[in-house]
């Protein structure tokens, strides 16, 4: 092999390399939200911030809560007042019609797009996908409960996309 030819293969190898690490990285949420509202562009969302506080109005004007994880996920913590949906197999007699908005969420907002998508297909007018969902809600230092209790950790999905959560809120479960 020629010595010019030498260095082309070291950089297409680095190049592959630094593409293979790159694609082991979670993506942002940032990016994460670009994507999601790329495929569900009438989903709108709610912020932490805001969906923190629609929780504090009066009972009868909070929006109600859709967990849409796997039950292993919900055993871990969970928004206070959320109610799990199956993301594979949701039932949507269950959800509520009362004009109060619906707050979808899961792990950091892709499984939610799909049920918040089907719900606005049905009919339902004010639903809203959590930005960042259960995993940013955490990373801020907001509450998330299992068993009637504050819980201190959240569910990592799979060990890549718990890297999108702060260190010490990953459960080992």
């Amino acid at each position: 092999m020629p010595m010019d030819r030498k260095p082309t293969w070291t950089l297409v190898g680095a190049s592959l390399l630094a593409a293979a690490t790159a694609l082991a990285q979670p993506p942002t949420f940032e990016a994460l939200k670009r994507e999601i509202s790329a495929r569900y562009p009438d989903v709108p969302w709610v912020a932490p911030a805001t969906l923190a506080r629609w929780m504090s109005r009066p009972e009868d004007e909070r929006p109600h809560l859709l967990d849409v994880r796997k039950p292993e996920e919900f055993a871990v913590s969970h928004l206070r007042g959320a109610v799990r949906v199956d993301p594979d197999h949701p039932d949507l007699d269950r959800i509520p019609r009362d004009g109060r908005p619906l707050v979808v969420y899961c792990s950091v907002g892709w499984r939610s797009g799909t049920l918040g998508a089907l719900l606005r297909e049905r009919g339902h007018e004010r639903v809203y996908n959590l930005t960042g969902g259960i995993f940013a809600w955490a990373n801020e230092g907001r509450p998330v409960w299992a068993r009637g209790r504050r819980a201190q950790q959240v569910h990592p999905y799979d060990a890549e996309w718990g890297q999108l959560l702060r260190e010490g809120l990953r459960s080992s479960r």
